[in-house]
């Protein structure tokens, strides 16, 4: 951000970049500090930090003076959850936002314009009422769109406007947990009417200051992208798209294009702001924006969001009265009138009667503004009333606070916590639904039962007894038995209705308890049950730096957790039988070449009475539970929720289900050595899903398996040779998909190299240890070096799918495929572009006489090298013989014949040499592929050294001991074989070395 300029890069392509142009573009994410007075500041004076009063200066105050003025005013909050919305219109602690700075500065304007005549109303349109009746939206010729029976509350200070607030935002705080909603999946719509008399002037302008706080914008994100048979079809989301819709005309029509209807009446939301979007109201945005790179889409969305907004041309007008204006009218032409009856004075008789309509008409008004004065001040005695009633309350509040302890709110939205307060006086107090005693404190939500659980408080201890079935969580775990409570503890009742314990004042510290947030209280759910970052590998173990991708994935995690728990107890309750569980796709998994896969949130959803599952991504379940929470609401409301099937939001399409996955390392085909596999086929978490057979076979053209004697050393001699090879899926066993249902059934599905789509076997069905028996040839008819290389680095990615009734098998698509003359499935094409079969048939063999003679060009070389090296040896030899002569006359001949005899051998000594090096290295590849087959019984024996486990139902010491002894015996196993392995390709390579040393004279 710079100036009023915006400018947001993707994270993947850093050259992809977008700019847009503001009125106004605050930083506040980073360059602050905190004051004394708990006030957020720029650190520095050069700091870009724009704080809560620089917003409000820019933005709230040139809005109040229009008000004053009598423009209608609107101020909307737009974007992302957590990107600011709330901070910036009502603030933290003490950085306080527009809407109570716009309270605060109004009334300064009334006590420094005492003698103006003003007067102001203040309409909350959140209800006192524990009921929560949905009030009506009407339509009035000259009112517009208003909502029936809100309530209006007039104000005569800034502190009975904050108070006010306070009150709106805990009942706010209770209709969300009634509702089953959080913040960020409503809207919030203060609006401040101010109503001034001018007598002097002889006119009244009216205005209303809207201060809407949307939500959050990723609920207007359409779940079409995902593939969802079922749009999202809550309020929320319709009003946010409908107030898109709303936008883009116009924003369309001030552009000069033709627009024929602008959709105010789609939705509430629109109805209500449609002064405020191209009709009589001054109007700004403030869209809100996160800094993280994983909201790149959604931030750029808020910023197109926006930018479409900024075209809107609004008409405002002074809103004065229509009484008021006609009397100035009348004034206006009664002074015309009076000037010429001056001029005229025959005429003075009727301009007296004329002057006396007049000023009964004036005097009508005056009566009339008396009564208006009046009735306020009726409506102003009756709300000291009530505040008298409610500061009572609050000094009650506060003297409790000092005395008992409490359990305090802890909401999804900072700005609801922390704001309902339920104290545990002495005895025994039973929380949940039921309020028929008084010694009950009543809980509505989601799981929320009668009688829910029990609080204690006695001898300055507080117990929780949780209720039979009832689900009550402490610091993230589930108890069934009565517990004591210490300061600080986190509670949550039902599917998620959360709770920090603050104790007696005794025992409460210094401790900052706004760390024990929404967030908090997920995070410790999720470690209870094993989740935790840890498990996800989110340090990397060469820099210990934090993987982001993984702290998005952690961050979702947490974030729909309790979104999974209260579609288990709606489920539930609705009688749908339907299970939701949270998973990540992809924690254990690898690509083919070992590498972590890109992790994300998978929601698996089971019908416990059919037994079909389904798994759903992220938005596509977050999509399905709003519609899911739509009809709860008919549910509860007592209306029929038997809907058809197309249009259940629990039901979906029947589909092949991805159980698990096995790596088949393709090495050994590198080698011609022929592979026979037993591995575990492992889900997405990395437990045994099932065990697999697989056989990787090279074989000729027409099928056969190659001999031992084929086994090559040297890959590369393959390069630009046909090479055939099949892959035999034989068996699978102990399929748990299987044992869960016998009417189930399995496919394999494996990709190889660069086919486009994958290889399939036949389905099998009812039967618990499949036989596949599936065999399927391969061709590479001039092998590459990018497949040679695959062969070396990767392994074959064997997928097992779960079929179930009513669903589709999973199949090939022959056209893909590509056959030579033996049905063979032919792969790596990319050398082989404009070459009929037959030129590709005959490409290996001139290639493989090429290899042969410069395998004997090489060789040759390499014999004419040693000559000459020895050539070079030998008249050295011969210069140092002449020289010892000279110097010793008398040098024993018999040295002379000894060295002789190790001068160097023929040329055809060296080739017979060269001969004897290839009869070595066949045997060696042959001690190799026996040290390989006997690694992969060694690698079956370390899976199951692996995935021994103490049985759960086991328990005792000798139980233990027993699995003790067990574990100790597969251990020493394990160690013999890998030791007979070992020493095996030690004795054989002893054996080769020892006989070639032997055969060349060492």
């Amino acid at each position: 951000m710079n100036s009023n300029i915006t400018t947001i890069y993707d994270p993947r392509n850093a050259e992809h970049k977008k700019t847009f142009v503001f009125d106004y573009a605050y930083w506040s994410h980073s360059g602050f500090s905190r004051n004394e007075d708990g006030l957020f500041v720029p650190s520095e004076q050069s700091s870009r930090y724009a704080d809560q009063t620089k917003v409000y200066n820019d933005l709230g105050k040139g809005m109040l003076d229009n008000a004053l003025q009598g423009y209608n005013a609107t101020l909307l909050a737009y974007g992302q959850t957590g990107s600011g919305k709330s901070y910036s219109m009502i603030g933290y602690r003490d950085n306080k936002g527009i809407i109570p700075n716009v309270c605060q500065e109004l009334f300064k304007a009334i006590k420094e314009n005492q003698d103006d005549n003003r007067q102001y109303q203040v309409i909350d349109l959140l209800s006192k009422s524990k009921s929560f009746v949905s009030l009506k939206v009407r339509e009035d010729q000259h009112r517009g769109f208003y909502v029936e029976g809100l309530k209006s509350v007039p104000c005569k200070s800034h502190g009975q406007m904050e108070r006010l607030m306070e009150q709106g935002i805990r009942t706010r705080t209770t209709a969300s947990t009634n509702i089953n909603a959080s913040s960020s999946r409503s809207h919030m719509n203060i609006t401040i009417r101010i109503k001034q008399i001018f007598s002097r002037e002889n006119t009244t302008k009216q205005s209303n200051i809207n201060l809407v706080d949307l939500a959050g914008s990723e609920r207007q994100r359409s779940s079409g992208s995902e593939g969802d048979r079922l749009k999202e079809g809550t309020s929320v989301n319709l009003s946010l798209t409908t107030l898109g819709n709303v936008i883009s005309c116009l924003a369309d029509a001030a552009m000069g294009k033709k627009v024929v209807h602008i959709p105010y009446r789609e939705s509430i939301l629109t109805k209500l702001l449609q002064p405020a979007l191209g009709g009589n109201s001054k109007t700004i945005m403030i869209a809100t924006l996160s800094p993280a790179d994983i909201c790149f889409e959604e931030s750029l969305s808020t910023l197109r969001y926006a930018e479409r907004t900024k075209k809107i041309q609004n008409k405002a007008v002074i809103n004065e009265s229509p009484t008021e204006r006609l009397i100035k009218e009348l004034k206006a032409d009664n002074a015309k009138l009076l000037q010429k009856l001056a001029r005229m004075g025959h005429e003075g008789r009727k301009a007296e009667n004329e002057t006396k309509e007049l000023r009964q008409l004036l005097t009508h008004n005056e009566m009339q503004i008396q009564a208006i004065q009046t009735l306020w001040e009726q409506h102003l005695q009756e709300a000291l009333r009530d505040w008298e009633q409610q500061y009572a309350l609050i000094s009650q509040e506060r003297r409790m606070m000092q005395t008992f302890p409490y359990i305090l709110n802890i909401n999804e939205d900072p700005q609801l916590s922390g704001v309902i307060k339920y104290f545990i006086q002495d005895g025994e107090w039973d929380i949940g639904l039921a309020d028929r005693h008084p010694n009950a404190i009543t809980v509505k939500g989601l799981g929320i039962l009668d009688k829910h659980a029990t609080f204690t408080n006695a001898d300055r201890r507080v117990t929780l007894k949780p209720d039979a079935e009832a689900r009550v969580i402490v610091n993230g775990g589930l108890i069934y038995n009565k517990i004591e409570l210490r300061h600080l503890d986190r509670i949550i009742l039902g599917s998620n209705s959360t709770f920090l314990y603050i104790s007696f004042p005794c025992d409460r510290s210094d401790d900052d308890w706004s760390r024990y947030d929404y967030d908090f209280f997920q995070s410790e759910v999720a470690r209870a049950e094993g989740f935790d970052l840890e498990k996800l590998g989110s340090t990397n173990q060469v820099d210990g730096t934090i993987n982001p991708s993984i702290l998005a994935v952690f961050h979702d995690y947490i974030k729909v957790m309790p979104m999974v728990a209260e579609a288990n107890q709606m489920s539930h309750d609705l009688k749908k039988a339907m299970e939701f569980k949270l998973e990540v796709k992809n924690l254990a998994m690898s690509d083919s070449k070992g590498h972590d896969l890109e992790k994300e949130i998978i929601i698996k959803v089971t019908q416990k009475l059919s037994q079909q599952v389904w798994v759903w991504s992220k938005a596509k379940f977050i999509n399905r539970k709003f519609l899911i929470e739509d009809l709860y609401q008919k549910h509860l409301e007592g209306a029929d929720v038997n809907v058809d099937r197309e249009k259940d939001p629990f039901w979906d399409p029947v589909v092949c289900i991805h159980l698990g996955r096995a790596h088949i390392w393709l090495q050994s085909l590198a080698f011609c050595i022929q592979l026979e596999e037993q591995v575990d086929v492992l889900n997405s978490e990395g437990a045994e899903e099932a065990i697999l057979q697989v056989s990787l076979i090279p074989c000729t053209a027409a099928g056969q398996p190659l001999e031992e004697d084929d086994i090559i050393i040297e890959p590369t001699t393959m390069l630009g040779r046909r090479f055939d090879f099949q892959v035999h899926v034989i068996q699978c066993c102990g399929v748990k998909w299987l044992k869960e249902n016998r009417e189930r059934g399995i496919q394999i599905g494996y990709h190889m190299y660069d086919l486009p789509d994958a290889i399939y076997t036949t389905p099998v069905w009812h039967d618990l240890n499949p036989v596949l028996q599936h065999k399927t040839q391969f061709s590479t008819l001039s092998m590459s070096q990018d497949f040679l290389n695959y062969l070396q680095t990767n392994a074959l990615l064997v997928d097992l799918w779960g079929l179930q009734e009513g669903c589709t098998p999973m199949a090939s698509d022959q056209k893909t495929l590509a056959f030579t003359g033996d049905d063979s499935v032919i792969i790596d094409k990319t050398d082989l572009s404009g070459d009929t079969e037959t030129q590709a048939l005959q490409r290996p063999e001139l290639h493989s006489k090429i290899t042969k003679l410069e395998e004997e060009l090489r060789l040759q070389r390499n014999i004419n090298e040693i000559l000459r090296k020895e050539n070079a040896a030998l008249k050295d030899y011969l210069r140092s013989i002449d020289s010892k002569k000279s110097a010793n006359p008398n040098m024993d001949s018999a040295n002379h014949s000894q060295c002789a005899t190790q001068l160097p051998s023929t040329p055809k000594e060296a080739t017979r040499k060269s001969n004897v090096r290839t009869s070595y290295d066949a045997e060696f590849a042959k001690a190799l592929k026996i040290f390989y087959q006997s690694m992969n019984r060694v690698r079956g024996q370390l899976h199951s050294l692996l995935h021994h486990r103490l049985n759960e139902e086991d328990d005792g010491f000798q139980n233990l001991q027993r699995y003790s002894e067990e574990h100790r015996k597969k251990m020493k196993e394990f160690g013999d074989q890998l030791d007979a392995c070992l020493n095996k390709l030690k004795q054989d390579v002893a054996a080769i070395v020892k006989k070639k040393r032997e055969e060349s004279g060492v």
